[in-house]
Formats: structure tokens, sequence, C-alpha cells
């Protein structure tokens, strides 16, 4: 690292611990709810992932930016509010590389902190659970920094995808650049199935994943009606992933529970989608106490394991779930939390997980097959 990058900055806990660093990508302050993720891959999907709106993202990986920055990988506009990591590079090497990483973090924003010891800030979120806290290149105290933070709410109760979602609605229809093979093999010996994609926080690459599988995709927000919904005489309905506390997001889960009940529609949920699912169905949610966010979490039962993406911090309890309305399909085998459900006797089914593995393992690809299928069933 050039010692004229060297530029003094800090993370302030809400517990009081302060980490002394040095700050790049853009000058100023950030706050939110910290968390880490432990992907060793796909740093610029994971900035732009949605879900991680309001937070500030550590990377337990010890050195981001190697490969620098494209123009194809942003899984949104939307961008998380800063980012820890141990080392950075300024340097980049990468065939598709179009701008250097630290450049790119200026351009969107992104207040980043390197230099402290990550490994001691994951242990410290791992035994104490993840809590807000802020990060600044600026000449802040401690004591100013604990009143930004006192004064920032905490992620339980906060509606976040009403932030991120589209304002109005809009036509996908771009595929998967790999993997052509699928879309000649649903595009060109079926009709296109239209879906209504619900906008909690979607990530391009799982619309991309859909048109692959031949489906053109209604992109509606967050806050629409079940009129908008049926007026378009939809095949499927997808329930995207997104930000903050699901069970504040009482218009996706009005929504939810009104398409359940009809049940002549397929539909497939994951991740915010998944809880609003479960909480549709009388289910409750909870803070998970650090999140699950990293590409190689092992979900699933009766000795079938897939190996998946997942960016979450709650989780549905599996004893609010009526067992006449709602069959388990996977549990995540680190903590045994619902990672997969399905309604019972209704083509309706979810995850806790990011299926279309941008990035991450492709294990969870069959999904969108079983979705198409549900929808071939029911032409």
């Amino acid at each position: 690292m050039i010692n004229r990058y060297k530029k003094n900055a800090k993370l302030v806990l809400s517990n009081g611990i302060v980490f002394p660093g040095f700050f790049f990508g853009a000058s100023g302050t950030a706050v939110g709810e910290i968390v880490f993720n432990t992907g060793m891959t796909g740093y610029q999907e994971v900035i732009t992932d949605p879900s991680y709106y309001g937070q500030i993202l550590t990377f337990t990986y010890p050195e981001i930016g190697n490969t620098g920055i494209n123009f194809e990988d942003s899984e949104s506009n939307i961008n998380v509010k800063g980012i820890i990591v141990r080392n950075f590079s300024f340097n980049n090497s990468n065939w598709r590389s179009k701008k250097n990483f630290n450049q790119w973090l200026v351009e969107k924003n992104i207040v980043g902190l390197y230099g402290i010891d990550t490994r001691a800030l994951v242990k410290i979120l791992r035994s104490c659970g993840a809590m807000n806290g802020v990060i600044t290149s600026l000449d802040k105290t401690d004591e100013s920094c604990f009143k930004i933070i006192h004064e920032t709410p905490k992620m339980e109760g906060l509606n976040l995808s009403q932030l991120v979602s589209t304002k109005g609605k809009y036509i996908w229809q771009t595929p998967t650049e790999t993997n052509f093979d699928i879309r000649k093999r649903y595009s060109e010996k079926q009709k296109k199935f239209k879906i209504v994609a619900i906008d909690f926080g979607i990530k391009k690459s799982i619309l991309n994943r859909l048109v692959s599988y031949g489906c053109e995709i209604l992109v509606l927000p967050s806050r629409a009606s079940l009129n908008e919904v049926l007026s378009n005489n939809p095949d499927g309905i997808f329930f995207s992933n997104g930000p903050g506390d699901p069970s504040s997001v009482s218009e996706g889960i009005d929504l939810a529970r009104s398409l359940i009940e009809r049940g002549d529609i397929p539909m497939f949920g994951i991740c915010l989608g998944h809880q609003i699912f479960g909480l549709a169905l009388g289910g409750s949610t909870y803070k998970l106490p650090f999140g699950h966010r990293g590409l190689n979490h092992p979900c699933g039962m009766n000795s079938q394991i897939e190996i998946t993406s997942q960016n979450h911090g709650f989780a549905l309890d599996p004893d609010s779930l009526s067992k006449d309305l709602v069959k388990i399909t996977h549990y995540n085998l680190n903590d045994h939390t619902v990672a997969g459900l399905e309604v019972n006797n209704k083509p309706i089914f979810s995850v806790q997980y990011h299926p279309e593995a941008g990035p991450g393992p492709h294990d969870s690809d069959y999904l969108f097959k079983k979705f198409v299928s549900l929808m071939l069933e029911r032409c």
C-alpha cells in the first residue's frame, strides 16, 4: 500500500469498542448495521445487492479489489453504506476490469475502512451480534460518533424494501450470459411464461436467470396491489429478496396472503420473499444474532444437501408454522433454521437463499426449473 493513501479513519461500535484504521473510497461518515460476509469472491455483486441496504459490510476475505470493477456484474444501483476490509488493492488485474475499485467506491459515495483486524471484529459480531456502528474519515470524536449511533434506528422494525424497490413497473427480457443451452431448451420449445415479480430489492442476476428459463418478467413495486398483479394475467408470481425486517413489510404480507388464499397461480419466493410467505401463512420471524451472509451455507434434509448463497438477518420460527398449511423442505444445516417451505396442496414454494448464485455455487439452479414445471402443469 502506498503511504499517501494511509489517511486516518476509524470504526466505532455501539458497544463502545473503537477500531482505528485508514480510509479508502469516499471520504465521509457512514452509519448502519455492521455485518460480515464470508464469501471469497464476487465483491462487486455483494456490494450492489439491495439486501445490504442500510448496512456496513465487513469482508472476511483479507484483500478486496484485486480484479477491479466491470460493467456487467453490478446487481443494482443500490449500494451498501460502507465497507470494511483488512486490505484493499489499489491496483487491479483482470481482462474484464474497466475501472479501479477505489475510483468506483468514490463515484458510488461508499466509505471504506481498511487496516483493522477484521478477524477480531467478526469475533465481536459473532459473540455480541450484529450492531450499529459508524465508520468515518472525518475528525469526529468518539462521543459524536456514539451520538450518531444512538440516533440511528436498529434494523428491527424497519421496512427498507420500500426504499429500494422500483418506483414504477418495467419489463425485463435480458437472459443470463451463460448457459444459453438452458435458454434455448426453455424458450424455443414452449411459450414464454409471463411472470410478475414483486421487487422488494431484486437482483439483476435473478431476473436474468428467470429469462434464461423462458420467462418474460414484469417487475412491479413492493407496494403493488392484488388487482395490479392479477390484471396482468401472470402465469407465475415471484417474490424477491430485499433488506430490512420482514415483519414490517405489511403490504407484501397482505399481497402474499391474498394470493396464497387463491392458490391457483404458481408462486416462488426467495430470501425476504420466503419470509413474507411464512408471515402470510401465520408464522413469525426473529432476528438472527449475526445473520447468514456468504456463499457456502449448506441447506437441505433427507440426505439431500446443496451449498447455497445467502444474505439475510432474520429467519422464520419453525414452531409458528402450521403443519396443516406448510411443509418445511429445507433447513440450514449450520444452525437448523428454516431454509425452505412449500404450501400444502398449492403450487407455492420458497427458499431462504439466492438460487441464481450471483455470486456463488449453482447447486440451487434447479429451483427455477421447478417454478417453470409448476407453470407447465397449468398450461
